[in-house]
């Protein structure tokens, strides 16, 4: 993706409003109630908020230098596999693309579905035997809308649609915050803050969960490392916009939470995860039945972002062989990932009908942080080795890496003692990533099936979705009886894969294509041209399923 055509890049504000987008969402109107339960006080909490903030700039800059440095699509999947720690990529790649990422894309379409349906039923009488269903098909027709959008050049119709979404965010953001701020200049509500430290809790185990809860209001941070190859002079636009755009939320936390606590006192607050509901009940009176339309509407934003990253997320996994090449197919004219697009809205709504996915979220949710360690530690390796990276990298001051290591490692050894069945799971999962990577990618004795099952689901892919594979390993090549016509389909710089398309019923040889030549037109400029660097990244699998 590091070729993609400026025509269809994100500039600043795109990139922004993607980083804006994928971090505002359901999470500030659930977890402050829940901080507030682990810390006790108004005070506390908000301090609790204020060192989110604070963790996620150190997470940011040290992603920056990431993002600069790799120019692949993939975020924390792709820096793990530069320095080739594939079955640990693999591991912590399958739980994300398989799960948690549709999972999350689900809960955000339900949820959007739900908040729909409540502000319906404010103006129609709607028969509760059909509210399911209806739930159902607002949600699914959401997610068909912005994969559509996604299929084509992000700067056409889904960067466009972020902006749009994220003011609208921020418009229904802001509706609570000047409530909040009318009825404590003007009305004097202020007894709610007078006393901010009563009942506060400063047990560690407690403080760490509170801690937990406020990260994940923030995360999203990381979103432009999903497709650092398609923004507009990363090395300018990535920076601002990630640090411009984390320092946005902040403030838009924060004062929410103070609009909060001028209307609702602490016990009242503690009582329902709704804070947004009970807050406009209380201060809008009949206007608050439009609420949750604009929470609607703020959920579209976070879809699309999730969408985004996730497919990027399975793209970035099928280039580097890691999942089927037809995964890795990319549309040529808008460089849009369109199957893995269409693979994660799919599962996605397949998810949605198998129960309760929050449980499934916090199950996964531990494997993310996992992986986060291994992470800045191949950041870490890289800086120490001098392992060849893009010439225009930012980087970062070592103490600020280590820093962020510090929190990481907290926030997945803490809740080994607090929620010890959820990451028990977790390790389980991951656990079973590795047994998958050493039975389908690194076994050699696989039947040659699996190879003619990769090369036809790809060339199918390719004619449906109009696309063209991408990929960085050597793929094995079916040559195929029926026809004499061949079809060139181009990966990048280092590899090519050549399906010989002669016939769909039987094997009779498979070879590997080497490198295209210099000369040819259809190669894609190389980034990484010093002679070490090639060699970091030609040296992938030996041996690989796909």
């Amino acid at each position: 993706m590091e070729t993609v055509n400026n025509d269809h890049k994100m500039g600043f504000f795109g990139a922004s409003s993607y980083v804006i987008g994928n971090i505002i969402g359901s999470g500030i109107f659930i977890t402050p109630s829940s901080i507030l339960r682990c810390s006790g006080s108004v005070g506390v909490s908000l301090i609790i908020w204020l060192g989110c903030a604070v963790i996620a700039i150190l997470g940011s800059l040290c992603y920056i230098e990431l993002g600069t440095s790799i120019r692949e699509a993939g975020c924390d999947f792709a820096y793990i596999c530069y320095v080739k720690w594939y079955p640990i990529a693999f591991a912590f790649m399958w739980v994300s693309v398989l799960m948690t990422y549709p999972a999350t894309i689900a809960i955000i379409a339900e949820t959007f579905g739900q908040y729909l349906i409540e502000g319906l039923k404010q103006v129609y009488d709607i028969d509760e035997n059909y509210i399911p269903l209806a739930q159902k098909l607002f949600s699914f027709s959401l997610l068909l809308l912005v994969m559509w959008m996604n299929f084509f050049s992000l700067s056409k119709f889904a960067a466009k649609f972020q902006v749009v979404a994220t003011f609208a965010k921020l418009l229904s953001c802001g509706l609570i915050i000047i409530t909040g701020a009318y009825y404590y200049f003007i009305k004097g509500w202020k007894s709610n803050l007078d006393d901010m430290w009563s009942d506060s809790i400063y047990e560690t185990g407690s403080l760490v969960m509170a801690f937990y809860g406020g990260l994940w209001a923030f995360s999203g941070w990381d979103i432009l490392n999903y497709g650092a190859g398609e923004i507009k002079n990363p090395r300018k636009n990535v920076p601002l916009a990630l640090l411009s755009g984390i320092i946005v939320v902040a403030l838009v936390y924060i004062s929410i939470n103070i609009a909060y606590f001028v209307a609702l006192d602490a016990d009242t607050m503690k009582s329902s995860n709704a804070v947004a509901a009970i807050f406009s009940s209380k201060t809008l009176g009949s206007f608050s039945e439009f609420i949750p339309f604009l929470i609607g509407i703020l959920l579209l934003g976070s879809l699309n972002s999730n969408l985004f990253s996730g497919s990027r997320y399975m793209y970035a996994a099928a280039k580097q062989g890691h999942l089927p090449a037809c995964f890795s197919c990319v549309n040529k004219a808008t460089e849009s990932p369109r199957v893995a697009v269409f693979a994660q809205t799919l599962l996605a709504m397949g998810i949605s009908f198998i129960g309760d996915l929050d449980s499934l979220i916090a199950y996964c949710m531990f494997g993310f942080w996992a992986q986060r360690i291994f992470t800045l530690v191949a950041l870490l390796v890289i800086r120490y080795k001098m392992i060849p990276v893009h010439p225009e990298a930012v980087k970062m001051p070592l103490w600020v890496h280590y820093t962020f290591l510090f929190f990481t490692v907290i926030l997945v050894i803490i809740p080994i003692f607090q929620e010890f069945h959820v990451t028990i799971l977790g390790l389980t999962l991951c656990g079973i990533g590795f047994v998958f990577y050493y039975l389908l990618i690194h076994s050699d004795n696989l039947p040659l099936s699996f190879y003619k099952i990769n090369n036809y689901t790809t060339l199918v892919a390719c004619i449906i979705f109009d696309c063209l594979p991408d990929v960085k390993t050597i793929i094995p090549v079916v040559k195929l009886k029926t026809s004499s016509s061949k079809i060139i389909l181009n990966g990048d710089s280092q590899d090519q894969l050549l399906l010989e398309d002669t016939s769909l019923s039987s094997i009779t040889n498979i070879v590997d294509i080497g490198p295209p030549s210099p000369t040819d037109d259809n190669s894609v400029p190389d980034l990484h041209s010093d002679e070490k660097n090639i060699a970091v990244r030609t040296h992938s699998f030996s041996r690989k399923i796909w």
